[in-house]
């Protein structure tokens, strides 16, 4: 509902603070949104160095250097189940932490 004709940015994590290097698997209210609004452009994004530079408990950024990569979007398939999309949507990112 919050989410207006021009642009909007909601940033999904993938469901919790994890203190390695992983990537988590994601929760469900990323497939709920795109189960909403089918039309919406998911963009992938990884976050490198995000422990060091937010780290746990602190709301301000630590200056030091960290990256943000952007991949191509996707889209919830007609008919994809719940589990498969988060999976897709998980592995999107995984390939940006490899590049």
């Amino acid at each position: 509902r919050e989410i207006g004709d021009t642009h909007s940015l909601i940033i999904f994590p993938e469901g919790g603070r994890s203190t390695g290097e992983g990537v988590g698997e994601f929760k469900s209210g990323l497939y709920y949104l795109s189960k909403k609004r089918p039309e919406l452009e998911l963009i992938p994004v990884y976050l490198n160095n995000l422990n060091r530079i937010l780290p746990r408990g602190e709301f301000l950024p630590v200056p030091l250097l960290s990256s943000l990569t952007f991949g191509p979007p996707i889209w919830l398939e007609a008919g994809e189940p719940k589990t498969e999309f988060l999976a897709r949507a998980r592995k999107a990112v995984l390939r940006l932490k490899e590049s």
